[in-house]
């Protein structure tokens, strides 16, 4: 499982407060990054199937509506830039027969859950392509900002390594001082 996973996880986890599957392998060497369930609302549960494209490379950090093509897949050099279409996440993640089946097994028939990306950014064209496909669009950066959140609000022990490392970062870094207001250098 990929850090970015990981950190999505524990934002549907402590943040989202809900249930998690992660790393779902379908045949054909296809995977579900994470699945979902949302049990707090007492009248009907909330399925989520996740996926997961975040890059911080400047040409290639927004999820965009570029042309997706398996053939332009397979070129090596042009493999970054089709992970980052809308088009790739469709084709390959969301609508893959092998990826369908899998979620079939858990419960999860096409109309009874809701799809997501999670990406580091993504442009006008990919939002209305997304919207029009009922496809949710998360930022990377603001699921960030929302663990920092609950981490200073909430003064909970995470034991979950990824939640942890992000509510210390989150603590080191609020401002706060310690009494010394600097570390002394000693030990």
């Amino acid at each position: 499982m990929e850090t970015t996973e990981k950190i999505v996880e524990s934002y549907c986890r402590y943040v989202k407060q809900w249930f998690t599957i992660p790393n779902i392998k379908c045949r054909g060497q296809y995977e579900v990054d994470l699945l979902a369930v949302d049990t707090t609302s007492p009248s009907k549960l909330g399925l989520y199937h996740i996926e997961c494209g975040v890059s911080i490379s400047g040409s290639y950090s927004k999820l965009t509506n570029k042309p997706f093509s398996t053939e332009q897949l397979r070129i090596r050099v042009q493999q970054a830039g089709q992970r980052r279409t809308i088009g790739y996440f469709i084709q390959r993640k969301f609508e893959q027969v092998q990826v369908l089946a899998e979620l079939k097994k858990y419960g999860f028939i096409p109309g009874n859950y809701q799809r997501i990306i999670v990406t580091w950014g993504f442009t006008d064209e990919a939002q209305s392509v997304a919207k029009e496909k009922g496809i949710q669009l998360w930022d990377f950066r603001s699921i960030l900002q929302q663990i920092a959140a609950r981490s200073r609000d909430h003064k909970t022990y995470f034991t979950d390594d990824t939640a942890r490392t992000i509510q210390l970062f989150a603590m080191a870094t609020d401002g706060r001082k310690s009494k010394e207001g600097r570390t002394s250098g000693r030990s």
